[in-house]
């Protein structure tokens, strides 16, 4: 009897419980041509969501649809980044608006005495599929939680080429307290769709990295927007008890922890 031409891992198994690439077999030495193609799938996936345009009109017409409680039109900005090729080769112009949604900001916080408790951003990133897909499930799971705090919202803005960094200078502009930023990630070879959430307290134009707070992969293979609503909440109200964010705040909400008897998808904790 012949040898078969795929040579099954012994490990084949424990597929089940990730999304990595593990014990995919072999075929002489090289991988089978089915896993191959896989990767290629992947890779390609990946590359589209870094260059796909994110629908603004589109987005836009969802959350006004989805969310009916929304504190008006959402506001539509855009980096100081002119198009996605200036957007990937210079990061800098990503994290400042340009002219024009500066003085649309300023225009809008002159009519607004007072600012708001809390500006909610949402940006491309690297990942406009994530936006598109996540965005909205999210806010809804999220704003129940937020009405009952009794804050004040600001519009959503939506901030087409943009980083996580120009959160701070839409919420500096708005008057806000705080400032969440929902952005696009980075794509893996297994997840085009990774939404994560940042949050800063006092928002301005010049913090650092340690300033925020992050929840990442909220997807529907990753975090579940319940949960994620559910941390992210947590944070906002110790953010607002204690007057800060990032490195002096800690996720202690005790959220239910990932455990292979509740989902059965991971054994890599």
């Amino acid at each position: 009897m012949s040898e078969p031409t795929v040579i099954d891992n012994p490990w084949q198994a424990l597929r089940r419980f990730t999304g990595a690439r593990i014990a995919l077999g072999r075929a002489g030495i090289s991988q089978p041509t089915a896993a191959q193609l896989a990767f290629q799938l992947d890779h390609a996936r990946a590359r589209d969501a870094v260059h796909l345009a994110l629908d603004v009109p589109r987005l836009r017409q969802a959350l006004e649809e989805g969310l009916p409680s929304l504190p008006g039109p959402c506001l539509l900005l855009h980096s100081a980044a002119a198009d996605r090729h200036v957007y990937l080769q210079r990061p800098d112009l990503g994290r400042r608006l340009d002219a024009a949604s500066r003085a649309a900001l300023h225009a809008h916080a002159a009519s607004r005495a007072g600012g708001y408790d809390l500006a909610v951003v949402l940006a491309d990133g690297l990942s406009a599929l994530a936006i598109e897909q996540n965005a909205l499930p999210f806010l809804q799971a999220l704003q129940a939680r937020i009405a009952a705090q009794g804050w004040s919202l600001a519009p959503l803005a939506i901030v087409g080429q943009g980083r996580v960094a120009v959160g701070d200078e839409v919420g500096e502009l708005l008057g806000a307290r705080m400032v969440v930023v929902l952005v696009g990630e980075r794509p893996g070879l297994s997840s085009p769709d990774s939404m994560g959430l940042y949050m800063t307290w006092q928002p301005r134009v010049g913090l650092t990295d340690e300033s925020r707070n992050c929840i990442s992969n909220v997807r529907p293979a990753g975090m579940q927007c319940a949960e994620a609503a559910a941390r992210l909440h947590w944070l906002l109200a110790e953010a607002w008890r204690r007057g800060g964010s990032g490195v002096g705040l800690k996720d202690e909400s005790g959220g239910d922890l990932i455990t292979p008897s509740q989902t059965g998808k991971t054994f890599l904790l």
